[in-house]
């Protein structure tokens, strides 16, 4: 089993950056895609990136592609998020999340997933 906690959530400006970490509990950390998800009150959480237990494989939202990236660090636990050209529209809780099930392909369905953490809210200002 897998316990997750984001941090580095905050305030920045429109243009700045953020990175997000995502701590994981569990020997086998190693071996479980992990996503990041966002949600904004009243509004479904939607699909941010996600990043192959290997981390050889990598998705993103298109509203993120270049300007987040996915990584992570297997011998830490810890996957990231790095967010750079933030826009007000990225404002929201950003959830990172493991399948019940390691190894196998990443996936963005948020059905797919079965362990998140508690979130970390990312306000960008205009």
């Amino acid at each position: 089993q897998v316990q997750l906690v984001e941090s580095g959530g905050g305030l920045v400006q429109a243009g700045g950056s953020l990175r997000l970490s995502c701590a994981a509990s569990g020997r086998a950390f190693s071996r479980y895609n992990v996503g990041w998800f966002r949600q904004t009150p009243g509004k479904e959480r939607e699909f941010v990136a996600a990043i192959r237990w290997s981390g050889d494989s990598t998705n993103y939202a298109d509203s993120v592609k270049g300007r987040f990236t996915i990584s992570r660090d297997n011998a830490e636990n810890t996957v990231y998020l790095q967010m750079n050209s933030l826009k007000p529209e990225d404002t929201a809780v950003y959830f990172c999340a493991a399948p019940q099930f390691y190894y196998g392909e990443i996936d963005g369905r948020l059905t797919e997933y079965y362990y998140w953490g508690q979130g970390t809210q990312v306000t960008v200002s205009s």
